[in-house]
């Protein structure tokens, strides 16, 4: 049975998740950010088969290398900030030195793209490409479990101030693609608590 843990990561609040499967003792890592020390514990005795990023803003980030290095395990990214980890001014970790060192990550194994399926774990996770937030902003979709990174909040969106943020683009994002899942889709946000689709549907007032 795969579980999911999730993990407040550094100076920002930014949300880690972590889908494993007791029994095989493997797992997946969804925004490895900051400071990630307790996300490292927890997984000194799993098989890390991969991690999976929403978008790449530094507090997304910030544990990649850390991680990657100890698992030696693939990043996955989507091609329009593929660049992004290796560039601390459109990670936007040079913007806000008073956060942190300028993060510098080595590139992504694999690219994701929208309509794309990964297995892992024995389970399917589909990429929706959902930009707005950022222009390579990803969500996957488990079953009825939704990651979807900066994209949808609880009774909020993600910010569009930042370069290459874009609101009506991220509008579109929520409502043609992630407002067509189920009511009763849990979705996982990368700040904030747990919400579903359809009580945002039905009361977010950003969207």
């Amino acid at each position: 049975m795969i579980t999911i843990q999730s993990f407040e990561l550094g100076p920002i609040g930014t949300n880690a998740y972590l889908l494993s499967d007791p029994e095989t003792k493997k797992g997946i890592i969804i925004d490895p950010g900051m400071q990630p020390k307790s996300l490292i514990r927890k997984i000194a005795d799993l098989d890390i088969e991969a991690i999976l990023l929403t978008h790449t803003h530094f507090d997304h980030i910030g544990g990649v290398e850390e991680i990657r290095k100890l698992k030696k395990c693939p990043v996955y990214v989507h091609d329009l900030e593929s660049d992004w980890l290796m560039n601390p001014k459109k990670n936007g970790s040079a913007r806000w030195p008073e956060l942190g060192e300028p993060i510098v990550c080595e590139p992504a194994e694999y690219a994701l793209d929208e309509g794309q399926t990964l297995k892992f774990l024995g389970i399917e996770l589909k990429v929706f490409h959902t930009p707005g937030h950022s222009p390579g902003s990803v969500s996957f979709l488990w079953d009825k479990h939704l990651f979807c990174g900066d994209v949808l909040f609880k009774l909020s969106v993600g910010r569009t101030d930042l370069p290459g943020g874009d609101h009506n683009t991220l509008l579109d994002s929520i409502q043609e693609k992630l407002f067509l899942l189920d009511d009763d889709v849990v979705v996982y946000p990368g700040h904030g608590a747990k919400t579903t689709i359809g009580f945002e549907r039905d009361n977010n007032p950003y969207v």
